[in-house]
């Protein structure tokens, strides 16, 4: 059986430095993954897996300003199938039914590419803005789709506190260089009672179990890989209520026959090992 990694981008001599553990701030750590030109520590403490040494934010950040568009927008059907199918899963509809009507809409996608998913909940009641720094994305997205997006991190906007009565973050906290940070800016951002549903892989998964250093999402543009008791903790040490966790994605296209991968794919999801994770979390008074 074989492992098919994500798409990241090359590995290349990037000017690094050490740094402690974003969630428990231990700096202890043991070798988890040693993968091709680089290796995940994982904190002897808590059992967050991080690239460490780390490369600096510029260095990160320069890796998004290439030409992503056409392969964003090639995928962008199946990448918005799942984030439906996710949203739903995770009772999104339920946050539309209880905040439209009592004139809560204002939503912030961070991370949102070419603003498919932005647009398909503009047109359910939504009042939308986005954040991504990939700009030709967001030209297509500000563009094509006239969407309100902006090209700063989430913290160099500066909104001000209270602004947001749901934040999404769909695969991207884990290219962060301080997803603490970013996690308590969420929740500045954040209404009282508003929600933030992040999604991300799962290194507690099944694949990440059997196939390890030849995981999929074991990618030079992951800084970090949670599992749903790290990123549990981390939301939670920053003020969040945890309200739902769902998983799925029992194993990759083309590592199995169809039916073994469907019934993998079935239980993933009823049993939470699945491959990707989304938390549902609510910010507490």
């Amino acid at each position: 059986m074989k492992s098919h990694k994500t798409w990241s981008t090359p590995v290349v001599p990037e000017e690094s430095r050490s740094i402690p553990c974003a969630l428990c701030g231990g700096e202890a750590f043991e070798v988890y993954l040693s993968c091709e030109g680089f290796s995940y520590l994982r904190c002897t403490a808590c059992h967050l897996a991080q690239i460490n040494p780390q490369p600096l934010k510029g260095a990160v950040e320069a890796r998004y300003q290439q030409e992503y568009l056409a392969y964003e927008l090639a995928n962008e059907r199946n990448f918005l199938a799942l984030q439906d199918r996710s949203l739903k899963d995770a009772g999104f509809t339920d946050i539309e039914t209880r905040f439209l009507p009592q004139g809560r809409s204002s939503l912030l996608d961070v991370g949102c590419a070419t603003g498919a998913l932005l647009e398909s909940l503009r047109n359910r009641g939504w009042k939308v803005r986005g954040i991504e720094i990939g700009l030709p994305s967001a030209d297509y997205a500000r563009q094509v789709r006239n969407l309100e997006v902006y090209s700063l991190s989430l913290a160099e906007n500066r909104f001000p506190a209270e602004t947001f009565d749901v934040v999404l973050a769909s695969h991207l906290i884990e290219h962060l260089n301080d997803p603490a940070n970013f996690v308590r800016e969420v929740y500045r951002i954040l209404r009282s009672g508003g929600y933030f549903l992040i999604t991300t892989p799962n290194i507690a998964g099944f694949q990440a179990r059997l196939f390890k250093s030849r995981w999929r999402s074991a990618i030079f543009d992951h800084l970090y890989l949670f599992s749903v008791k790290t990123l549990s903790q981390l939301l939670v040490k920053n003020g969040f209520r945890i309200e739902k966790v769902i998983t799925w994605g029992g194993l990759a296209a083309g590592t199995a026959p169809k039916p073994i991968k469907w019934i993998f794919d079935r239980a993933a999801k009823r049993l939470g090992f699945g491959d990707v994770m989304l938390i549902k979390s609510v910010k507490t008074l």
